[in-house]
């Protein structure tokens, strides 16, 4: 396989993963009620600290899972 496809489809990957990962922890976070914790009338503040967080929450796993994938495929090079 030429390198630049391999790098191609490495970047592929990593973007479906992190969009994924942001979008499952956009849902997680929707249950947890922030308006009992924060000021009342700001609401903009509180929807770009969801956002900001589940951006924060989902690009660490998924960047653990990319990472623990790699690893994996890397298996195999320590029994040859």
């Amino acid at each position: 396989m030429d390198i630049t496809a391999s790098i191609g489809q490495n970047a592929l990957i990593s973007i479906i993963s992190h969009i994924f990962f942001i979008g499952i922890s956009f849902y997680a976070l929707q249950a947890i009620m922030f308006e009992k914790v924060f000021k009342k009338n700001h609401v903009f503040q509180i929807q770009l600290l969801f956002i900001l967080l589940s951006i924060a929450i989902g690009s660490t796993v998924s960047n653990f899972f990319l990472t623990f994938s790699g690893w994996s495929s890397q298996l195999p090079y320590l029994f040859e």
